[in-house]
């Protein structure tokens, strides 16, 4: 099993979230986030040309947990789903999960997803 964190703009996640909803992954995590990466954030121009530099920006975390061979299905989807072709896409990070319960019934690791 693959945790799977996607660093997302705001604006692409009812995009992702319906994508995986299509394809059958319907449990997901989010969070609103801040952060920045290669775009180092933007230049804003207000009144009087006063540039006004904001450097994190909003992004939404998506988190699943997924079966290892669904992983690369997944980022695919989500990837696809995410991308306007502009700096500030985001990333996807994968991170090996050694189990999962689930708190209602007990069941352990795929069951539980």
């Amino acid at each position: 099993m693959n945790k799977i964190e996607a660093i997302i703009r705001p604006d692409k996640f009812e995009t992702v979230k319906s994508a995986l909803t299509e394809a059958g992954y319907v449990g997901m995590n989010t969070v609103n986030v801040t952060g920045r990466g290669n775009q180092r954030g933007v230049i804003h121009t207000g009144r009087g040309a006063q540039a006004i530099e904001i450097d994190m920006l909003p992004k939404i975390k998506v988190e699943l947990v997924v079966k290892t061979e669904d992983t690369d299905k997944v980022c695919n989807i989500i990837m696809d789903a995410a991308r306007t072709g502009n700096i500030g896409d985001g990333k996807i990070f994968v991170s090996p999960i050694s189990a999962v319960y689930r708190v209602r019934t007990g069941e352990r690791d795929d069951e539980a997803i």
